[in-house]
């Protein structure tokens, strides 16, 4: 039987190294299946201060000051899940997680490097092929990043953009029931969807919209963007009962010279700086320990950890035993997003990628 903190009167009293302190049990018709009919009528649950208070996410305007500095991840999501079967018969789907730059001399001509989970009843060997949405071949190169890595490296005789373009499905996370239609096409997307490369959506943006954007650029709101193309792993949950011998998955980034001027100057008028989600959270404080401006990250945010940039931020609620929810943790306390997790539950408030959003302010650690 799981361990649930709701039930917990003394959490001061738990192993914050240890998973079990971030379960929980959410009713199952929490699962938000479908994005509310406008992005910003969504719910809202101010958790800055000890006691959580109910609003509606059009409210973010009046809880933020003029001169705040929000950032936002600009990636787009592919349409990244393909199905195909094996020159045997036997059906798969595919899910591609990256595609791989081209090295100059090693590669034949027209062929495409893909980084891929894939579902299938026997697993496919090296060198042998299958076909995808009658119209494409890959060949198996073999498991990545490692011989038994959990991904296969594959090779492809179509340029992959289009395949997906055409052909692939959206890929909806796995606790979304039905399947992909012409409005998941457009609402699992955010407005700032510029960068083709994430299998899946930068969540807590999905509740903006421009006529929300006008109102806090009216009340002096700055805005800047990063790009983080998120992965799969973003939902997989923690296995190790220790949580610091988990293993993070890797995500590519990349944040522009006029982002981080923006949040020098944020920072120099004595403004806040506010991520739009958990990917900017990593990214952000992934730039602030590296000085990296672009590359892989494979940070893992959780309770003892130093934040140097992020002051506010905004994000939805996460899978139990997740790292997202022991980066919230970190963020401001395991407690208070127990106590918050607690309320949202009683009240109704919709879970995971099309559900509500709530707003953090960071824990000072004196």
């Amino acid at each position: 039987m799981s361990l649930n903190p709701f039930m917990l009167n003394n959490f001061a009293s738990l192993d914050l190294n240890s998973v079990s302190a971030y379960d929980f049990e959410l009713p199952k018709h929490l699962v938000a299946q479908h994005p509310t009919s406008i992005r910003s009528h969504s719910r809202l649950l101010d958790g800055r201060g000890k006691s959580a208070v109910d609003l509606q996410f059009n409210q973010l305007p009046s809880l933020l000051n003029a001169g705040d500095l929000m950032v936002f991840n600009n990636t787009q999501v592919m349409k990244a899940r393909l199905y195909g079967e094996k020159v045997s018969g036997g059906k798969l789907e595919l899910l591609i997680e990256r595609i791989l730059a081209l090295e100059p001399g090693k590669q034949k001509q027209q062929e495409y490097r893909v980084v891929a989970h894939m579902k299938v009843s026997k697993k496919p060997r090296p060198g042998e092929t299958i076909k995808l949405c009658g119209v494409a071949s890959a060949v198996i190169i073999g498991r990545w990043p490692e011989e038994d890595g959990p991904l296969y490296l594959l090779s492809l005789d179509t340029d992959p953009y289009e395949l997906m373009q055409k052909h692939g499905h959206v890929p909806l996370p796995p606790y979304v029931e039905h399947s992909d239609d012409a409005q998941d096409e457009l609402r699992y997307q955010s407005i700032f969807a510029k960068h083709l490369g994430a299998v899946a959506a930068p969540t807590a943006s999905l509740h903006f919209d421009s006529e929300l954007l006008l109102e806090l650029s009216k009340s002096g709101i700055r805005f800047a963007q990063l790009t983080l193309h998120i992965g799969a792993g973003t939902f997989q949950p923690v296995k190790t009962d220790n949580i610091n011998n988990h293993i993070m998955h890797s995500e590519w980034y990349c944040i522009p010279q006029e982002t981080v001027q923006a949040i020098k100057d944020c920072q120099s008028r004595g403004s806040r700086v506010i991520a739009v989600g958990t990917t900017c959270v990593r990214t952000l404080e992934s730039w602030a320990s590296s000085a990296q401006l672009t590359g892989e990250t494979q940070i893992f945010i959780r309770p003892g950890f130093e934040f140097k940039v992020v002051d506010l931020m905004i994000t939805n609620f996460h899978l139990p035993k997740s790292t997202l929810l022991m980066l919230v943790s970190a963020f401001t306390s395991q407690p208070h997003i127990m106590h918050l997790y607690q309320h949202a539950v009683q009240a109704g408030y919709r879970f995971f990628s099309y559900g509500d959003a709530m707003l953090l302010e960071r824990q000072k650690i004196n």
